[in-house]
């Protein structure tokens, strides 16, 4: 999983946006796409916020940390933050020119999360 570099066997967790904007949509097929190709693993967002202890302690003893976020109301990296995680790393869609309500989701936009997230797990 962690494609050649020093992490051992700790995991590189990915947490998406899926609200209901094209945007969220978009980060949550691209940490599926993440996930399938191996650079990372998509871990359940919503288990952060109901600090599911399982979900908490595999977080802690994670390689990496990657939020996703579709629009700049930033939900996951608010999340992971009440939960006390800091020193992740934090993905803005419309940092990537994906604007809410103007993003139709395509093989397109997902490829271009896809490449900015995987720089940002890279080790």
């Amino acid at each position: 999983m962690s494609k050649g570099c020093a992490c051992g066997d700790r995991p590189k967790l990915i947490f998406a946006c899926s609200g209901a904007a094209d945007v969220g949509h978009v980060a949550d097929l691209a940490a599926r796409k993440l996930t399938a190709d191996g650079t990372g693993k998509m871990f359940c967002t919503a288990g952060i916020g109901g600090r599911v202890s399982g979900i908490m302690k595999t977080t802690e003893a994670a390689a990496k940390v990657l939020a996703i976020d579709g629009c700049p109301l930033d939900c996951v990296r608010k999340s992971l933050e009440e939960a006390g995680f800091d020193g992740f790393e934090h993905l803005q869609l419309a940092h990537l020119g994906l604007v809410k309500g103007q993003t139709g989701v395509s093989e397109e936009a997902v490829d271009k999360v896809v490449e900015a997230a995987a720089a940002k797990l890279a080790c």
